[in-house]
């Protein structure tokens, strides 16, 4: 008989020889998986508590340069997240916050269209988009300087949705000192700064 009631585990142990395999595999498979699970659920929990905290203090009258700087501490980003802030570092860190969020915006923005790499650090490294990027490489970032900091809280607010400044359809921008050929196709949608952006 392989299952008695009220029998000891080791009686069972004895008569079902495979058990203790058993066992090693359910507990293996019962701790990876939630692992792996609760990082996601961290990870979206934080974008929520974020996106939660700064409507509240949107709708009690922060300006969005108080929200930047109250989020340019918090959770560690991820690596996604880490390629929009590096981007809005070196490509807006002299633009007012709301520049730099229309610059991660886009970013955002163009993973999602379905015309660009599908994944953040994906649009950041394709060839020929951002001037800063050298063959798939960044250059290093002073992470002690208040641009850096900058960067975080615009990134924190950008991936939580927290705060929008540019459309969805906003996939494109240049700065205001250059004209390229590429911009006559498209609608201007406005200037932020040095920046122009545009849609299709």
């Amino acid at each position: 008989m392989l299952f008695t009631v009220g029998g000891s585990g080791q009686a069972l142990a004895q008569q079902v020889k495979n058990l203790p395999v058993v066992r090693a595999v359910a507990s293996t498979t019962a701790t990876s998986v939630p692992a792996a699970a609760a990082n996601a659920a961290t990870l979206v929990s934080a974008d929520a508590a974020v996106a939660r905290e700064a409507g509240w203090l949107r709708k009690s009258g922060w300006p969005l340069y108080a929200l930047v700087d109250k989020f340019s501490a918090g959770a560690p980003l991820t690596d996604e997240a880490n390629c929009i802030a590096v981007a809005v570092y070196h490509e807006a860190r002299g633009e007012s916050v709301e520049g730099q969020l229309a610059v991660a915006q886009v970013i955002m923005n163009r993973a999602a269209s379905g015309k660009y790499p599908a994944s953040w650090c994906g649009v950041v490294k394709q060839p020929w988009q951002f001037s800063f990027v050298r063959n798939g490489q960044f250059p290093s970032v002073d992470e002690s300087s208040a641009a850096w900091r900058k960067a975080l809280g615009v990134t924190r607010l950008a991936v939580a949705s927290a705060v929008t400044s540019v459309p969805k359809e906003c996939l494109w921008y240049h700065a205001n000192y250059v004209a390229p050929r590429w911009s006559n196709n498209l609608q201007r949608v406005e200037k932020i700064g040095a920046h122009i952006f545009y849609r299709s």
